[in-house]
């Protein structure tokens, strides 16, 4: 028995048909909605982790194959199982196949926790001393998915304080009308501010008025009463 067909029985057995009703209504499912046609097993994240953890070996043609299934958690294991090789290998070469396998097969990364739990940690590390042009590419993107990338990335920059691509694409991001975007803008300033409010409120102060509610909502959420109040009564 091959290792991909080993970790997809391990999978099976770990599905949970109540969570999974409950998994696809919560990620959007139905049709015209951002996760159309995503299918879960419902399984708990610890557990992708497990078995990410079981199989993080696998070869590159299994993960490929994990990220072309319909099955969410197949494509969650299989960037989980991306990130552990990643973060385990100081050879820039492999961590460059891994970033170009990532980059190649990003059409199975289309769903926000997808993204949310696997690009800051290859990409946003990748790019993170490296030209940045592909971020500003995908931020220009029609794809909402990689739009998200694009911003996301930037959440392993704020962690060394390294402010510039976060607030240069969330201000080409500040008219973008997909919510999950303006979450993602909002959340990665609110970082921003972790580090530096100064910097966070700079960016505010200039920009504020235009943001859309719900990324200035997630913008300010750890700032003071007072200045919430102002930020919120946009003019």
């Amino acid at each position: 028995m091959s290792e991909y067909t080993k970790l997809v029985k391990e999978l099976r057995k770990k599905a949970d048909p109540v969570r999974a009703k409950n998994l696809q209504g919560f990620f959007k499912t139905k049709p015209g909605e951002y996760g159309a046609g995503d299918v879960f097993l419902g399984i708990t994240v610890p557990e992708i982790r497990k078995t990410a953890h079981n199989f993080s070996k696998l070869s590159f043609i299994s993960i490929k194959k994990l990220l072309s299934s319909k099955i969410h958690e197949h494509r969650l294991t299989a960037l989980e199982i991306l990130v552990i090789q990643y973060e385990g290998t100081s050879n820039q070469q492999t961590k460059k196949k891994i970033v170009q396998a990532y980059i190649k097969n990003r059409k199975g990364i289309n769903n926000w926790d997808l993204v949310d739990l696997s690009t800051p940690y290859i990409l946003g590390d990748w790019f993170k001393e490296r030209d940045k042009s592909l971020l500003y590419r995908w931020a220009n993107s029609k794809n909402v998915w990689e739009r998200r990338m694009a911003i996301i990335a930037t959440a392993n920059f704020i962690r060394f304080n390294q402010f510039t691509d976060t607030l240069k694409i969330s201000k080409l991001l500040l008219n973008d009308k997909h919510d999950l975007i303006q979450k993602a803008v909002g959340w990665m300033l609110r970082e921003v501010g972790k580090k530096s409010l100064k910097t966070e409120k700079e960016f505010l102060d200039i920009h504020y008025k235009k943001m859309p509610r719900t990324m200035l909502r997630y913008a300010i959420e750890r700032l003071s009463k007072k200045d919430k109040t102002y930020y919120m009564k946009k003019i």
